[in-house]
């Protein structure tokens, strides 16, 4: 496989997935860090080298450049068992990847980044009158999965595939945006679970110039 390379702000969960799909594969990327609260994705050279729409995680093999996170890991694990073999399983596999972008991830990581790094004062009203609307939605996404889980050991078939991953990495976190995970105790088990794959790797903090 040729040089892989992610641009990312290593406290975004959706940068997150890309690593956590990577060390389980047993892959190397390279890291580049960029802080997005001091608008470095923002810059002429970002958008015009980078990503055009000036925003992060991007994977770049070799030359070329895939941004949006499910796509990125998606990539990474083409061909791996994080996809299943049965044609029905991976488009269920891809309908909760959706759900996590759609349902999930901008409510639960939205409040995470309003409450956790910008601060409730100093959000605009707009914003604050958003907050109880996202609770809700962030509350439904999360019931949604923990009935699912209340069934099944993972989100499709009877291994760890993509579609935990994806909904792991800001589901975790969910605490940081206000949710109580411990209203869902089978998403409790089901985090325990995926702690516990081998090579798994937790979220780092941030780290200015790469790794």
């Amino acid at each position: 496989m040729e040089k892989l390379i992610l641009h990312e702000y290593a406290a975004s969960g959706n940068c997150y997935k890309i690593r956590l799909t990577a060390a389980l594969l047993g892959l190397l990327l390279e890291r580049v860090e960029y802080d997005i609260m001091k608008g470095e994705t923002r810059t002429p050279q970002f958008r015009t080298h980078i990503n055009p729409l000036g925003r992060i995680p991007v994977l770049q093999v070799g030359p070329r450049f895939l941004a949006e996170s499910n796509a990125a890991c998606f990539f990474l694990a083409d061909g791996s068992s994080l996809i299943p073999d049965d044609r029905f399983q991976r488009a269920d596999m891809l309908r909760w990847m959706f759900f996590e972008q759609y349902h999930h991830e901008p409510n639960v990581a939205t409040l995470r980044f309003w409450l956790h790094f910008v601060g409730l004062d100093a959000l605009s009203e707009l914003q604050r009158s958003q907050i109880p609307a996202k609770r809700l939605a962030g509350e439904a996404a999360l019931q949604a999965m923990d009935d699912h889980l209340a069934l099944v050991d993972w989100m499709v078939g009877d291994a760890v595939s993509l579609a935990d991953i994806a909904l792991y990495a800001y589901t975790h976190l969910a605490e940081d945006g206000g949710f109580d995970l411990a209203l869902y105790p089978a998403i409790g088990a089901w985090i325990d679970r995926i702690e516990a794959l081998p090579r798994f790797v937790a979220m780092a903090a941030p780290t200015p110039g790469g790794s």
